[in-house]
């Protein structure tokens, strides 16, 4: 049977649209390069390493010597009342005015307190480089999961459309038989219904396409245009190792949340070091030079060098009491080392059983849109000739373009776990990225 000219001319305009979506589509790549570029929350993450990496530089002063330089040039007034040899007061004037100055070095010699900050900086600018880069692949993951949203939110509209078209025809169809008597009422209205029902879903399918879009601005910074769709027949590679334990082992200790939370507890027991040393001697370089000259041509000069030591002997409990808080904060710290390594198993866990139950998903649904295909043309070829009615062929089109729904979901979700597995591991690189990209549309 050949098709209605309004089909065909429909058909014709999709195709004609995708050619030239596909010629401009942005592809993943470049929305990531937009996110690098413009997301708020990684520019965060890098500003906040950058600051991080000053910890050291700040740590390390503590150990190099410090020099000081003062002086004062001062007027003085004044006058001196006392007695003579002759025991008569008399008073004189010490109008003069001096001129001083001093310069001063120290250089830590033993400071307990001092060394274990080095020590913690160092600790501090590698947690922070550990967070920028669990910062870098989230922003891989975030990228690619809103990519793929607004891709699903496109298969929906356009299924629905399609679905639209479909129905119309068949309200069309079910219209003409009932006027030369060979159907019924009922078929027009389950028509009607079925054309009432996908118009409200093309309204929602379109409502939800704007905000998918719009959670990819809030990363990329700016509304994006058409994105480049996934390949047809597109092969998802499995997980390697293809044992889920390998992943959960990497997960436990290469996870940058992990390592930067075993950062964390090795900076907690430094603290502890650096507050009993509040109960040692501190020993010092000294070393300083001083001139003072006056009107009168008094000039005084001074030059010293030598060690200085201060030993503190009570502080009120102060250094017992907070001794004690810093034991009780690292034991807190390796209870979040144990927390933050199990949410990494268990987000390994998920990832890669989601990404194989995803991968039999899409096998299934690969074999139903098949199926689904022949039921199809079996109602329609059966509508024609008088074995089937109305509502079979609606229900066989209601479920092909379901089922094509849930393949492109299936892939997509398959796709983001694949990154994400990747993510809970600590292995995920831009490379990885650039994998995902090859299976688009170029």
């Amino acid at each position: 049977m050949q098709k209605p000219l309004i089909a065909v001319l429909i058909t014709s305009a999709l195709l004609t649209l995708n050619i030239t979506t596909e010629a401009q589509a942005a592809d993943l790549i470049q929305i990531y390069q937009q996110a690098l570029a413009n997301d708020a929350t990684y520019a965060g993450a890098r500003s906040s390493l950058s600051a991080g990496q000053e910890r050291i530089i700040q740590g390390r002063a503590g150990l190099l010597p410090s020099i000081s330089a003062s002086g004062s040039n001062l007027r003085n007034s004044g006058d001196i009342t006392a007695p003579n040899i002759l025991g008569i007061r008399t008073k004189n004037d010490t109008d003069y005015h001096s001129n001083a100055y001093t310069v001063s070095l120290t250089q830590p010699l033993f400071n307990w307190a001092n060394w274990e900050s080095y020590q913690q900086s160092k600790l501090a600018t590698a947690t922070a480089e550990a967070a920028f880069a669990q910062a870098q692949q989230d922003l891989i993951t975030r990228v690619a999961q809103a990519y793929f949203d607004v891709l699903t939110a496109q298969d929906n509209l356009t299924s629905t459309r399609a679905q639209k078209v479909a129905t119309t025809e068949q309200l069309a169809s079910a219209k003409r038989n009932f006027e030369v008597g060979t159907q019924t009422i009922t078929d027009t209205h389950e028509a009607q219904a079925a054309y009432d029902l996908v118009v409200a879903a093309e309204y929602a399918a379109i409502n939800d396409l704007d905000n998918k879009r719009a959670a990819l601005q809030v990363i990329i910074g700016q509304m994006p245009g058409d994105l480049a769709p996934l390949r047809t027949g597109v092969t998802i590679t499995p997980p390697s190792p293809a044992a889920m334990e390998p992943w959960v082992s990497s997960a436990e200790t290469q996870n940058y949340g992990v390592v930067a939370a075993n950062l964390n507890v090795e900076i907690a027991k430094r603290e502890i070091s650096r507050n009993r040393a509040s109960h040692m001697p501190t020993l010092n370089l000294v070393a300083s030079s001083s001139h003072q000259n006056q009107t009168a041509g008094q000039t005084i000069n001074n030059n010293a060098i030598g060690v200085s030591w201060s030993v503190p002997i009570f502080s009120g409990f102060a250094v017992t009491s907070k001794v004690r808080e810093t034991i009780a904060l690292e034991d807190k710290a390796r209870n979040d080392l144990e927390a933050t390594k199990r949410a990494a198993a268990q987000g390994a866990r998920a990832a890669y059983l989601g990404m194989n139950s995803g991968l039999a998903q899409v096998k299934a649904l690969e074999a139903a849109e098949v199926s689904s295909k022949s039921s199809l043309e079996s109602n329609k070829l059966g509508y024609q000739v008088g074995v089937r009615i109305n509502i079979d062929v609606l229900n066989a089109q209601k479920l092909l373009y379901s089922t094509q729904k849930d393949l492109s979901k299936a892939r997509y979700d398959t796709i983001v776990n694949g990154l994400r597995l990747k993510s809970a591991a600590g292995s995920l690189k831009e490379e990885d990225l650039a994998a995902v990209n090859a299976m688009l549309v170029h």
